[in-house]
């Protein structure tokens, strides 16, 4: 037996070294065909569209002596692309202390989607642009007019006139698209000219806190300053995502880049093409999410929808009696699980339309009857509106009390003045609240005023302090405030009892 032994162990070797060559074969015939062809697709998705993606060259007059100019908030998550277009560029001549007019311009990326013409980038790459230029792939230079602009989701829509039909390409669904999945990014970054960069999906449904609509897509395909408006590709060559932001403290990539998804393009899209302006649905009301302690104040479980804040007194809710204090959490059929799936539910729904909105109001499900009106009507509404004043209180309201860490008193004329109150405003007014309290937390001030307490009109500092022990009484752990700003702004905040 033991002569055996030094044949046998070469052997059981060179049976494990051949299963292992067999596995490995295996698993490359098996593998699902756009992985194992991973950068030969690629190429050739690169090489099929290349022709349908532009460069975006504008200009704009800008008077220096005033620094007038594009302007964004800081931190503004298009910070970045802005600072490299219109920062430190002359046009030959300027003096370099300014002093007057002068010609700024600024290079960004855009795709064609009708062979006609037609193309798609962002808007912050054409604002206030006195001349649009499209630089197609081959270099040939056409004049660019404006078809329509959202400044809410940040799409512009631009028609050329070429002299024979362009290279188009089309969307595809970004609801496919998976975490992990291959994506390819062209533009113009840097202003080097059309760039192939590819990557995969980070993350989907991210909220940038950019706009009311935030789901976008988040890819580590390498997108800079200049990529803003082009377009993000699968491996079938559709648009899934147009380039529109970063995430960077030195200005270039660190593989944290975020596209639009064509879900949310296309239907801005379709509206700029058919109408030269969006036309979303509109609801009318104000809205804050849904935390764990308004939850428990209002007997939700699990913490789920989108809480109503305030209505608009000439909206589509107010005559359906939607109030506030009630929680959506179903919209047309669709369920609302967080406070920002509402805005985009109305807002991809017709203008018009008889909507079933479903709300959580003392605990109990009820179903309100909907036909909503126009969004960007709303808005005019709301920039025409004047709230018209009210008599001055009256009666003795400046008894104060302390509860909760506040210190309450009653609206009076003096304490209106102090704290610049409105007349419309109703209520009990903070007059102090103490650091360390639980509604310093929340961001409670002097000046603020108490509506109402667990969703009870509220007078006087008395019936704030009797509302709030008979809470205590009933072994509730928070209480929910609905509570205005001195401008009239309503929102929701739950403070713990305990």
């Amino acid at each position: 037996m033991p002569a055996l032994t030094p044949r046998l162990v070469p052997t059981a070797s060179l049976m494990r070294a051949a299963l292992s060559a067999l596995v490995a074969a295996l698993w490359l015939v098996l593998s699902p065909p756009a992985l194992a062809r991973g950068p030969e697709a690629i190429a050739d998705v690169a090489e099929r569209v290349i022709d349908a993606v532009v460069n975006i060259s504008t200009s704009q007059t800008v008077d220096t002596r005033s620094g007038a100019g594009p302007q964004v908030p800081p931190g503004s998550p298009y910070e970045d692309f802005f600072d490299d277009f219109f920062k430190n560029r002359r046009s030959p001549g300027d003096s370099p202390k300014g002093g007057g007019p002068r010609k700024v311009n600024s290079l960004g990326s855009g795709f064609i989607i009708d062979a006609s013409g037609i193309v798609v980038t962002n808007n912050h790459v054409i604002a206030d642009a006195d001349e649009i230029n499209v630089i197609l792939n081959d270099g040939t230079k056409l004049r660019a007019e404006i078809m329509g602009r959202d400044k809410k989701t940040d799409l512009a829509l631009l028609r050329v006139k070429p002299s024979k039909p362009l290279t188009a390409v089309k969307f595809g669904d970004s609801d496919a698209l998976r975490l992990g999945e291959w994506v390819i990014a062209i533009g113009n970054p840097f202003s080097l000219g059309g760039t192939v960069t590819a990557g995969i999906v980070s993350a989907r449904n991210r909220d940038i806190q950019s706009g009311p609509y935030d789901n976008y897509i988040q890819t580590d395909a390498a997108i800079n300053r200049g990529n803003s408006g082009g377009p993000l590709f699968n491996l079938n060559g559709e648009v899934i995502g147009i380039n529109t932001a970063i995430i960077s403290p030195s200005g270039g990539s660190i593989g944290i880049g975020f596209a639009v998804p064509s879900k949310t393009a296309t239907a801005v899209i379709d509206q700029l093409r058919q109408f030269g302006e969006t036309r979303r649905g509109w609801l009318g009301v104000r809205i804050q999410q849904v935390t764990d302690e308004i939850a428990e104040s209002l007997n939700i479980k699990p913490p789920r929808g989108a809480l109503i804040a305030g209505i608009d007194d000439k909206g589509p809710a107010k005559p359906a009696g939607i109030e506030p204090g009630d929680v959506v959490i179903k919209f047309d059929g669709k369920d609302i699980r967080e406070m920002r799936d509402l805005p985009r539910a109305v807002a991809d729904a017709p203008v018009g339309k008889d909507v079933a909105v479903v709300v959580i109001r003392q605990g109990k499900e009820e179903t309100r009857n909907v036909k909503l009106g126009r969004l960007e009507d709303g808005e005019k509404l709301a920039k025409a509106s004047v709230t018209a004043p009210s008599p001055q209180d009256g009666g003795d309201k400046s008894v104060t009390q302390k509860t909760l860490g506040l210190n309450l008193a009653g609206l009076t004329r003096e304490t209106r003045t102090r704290f610049k109150i409105k007349d419309s405003v109703k209520g009990v007014v903070i007059t102090a609240v103490d650091a360390d309290s639980d509604a310093a937390e929340k961001r409670l001030a002097a000046g603020d005023v108490i509506v109402e307490v667990a969703q009870e009109a509220v007078a006087n500092a008395a019936d704030v302090h009797k509302r709030i022990e008979q809470l205590k009484k009933e072994g509730k752990k928070s209480v929910l405030l609905f509570v205005a700003n001195a401008e009239g702004d309503l929102r929701f905040v739950a403070l713990s009892l305990q």
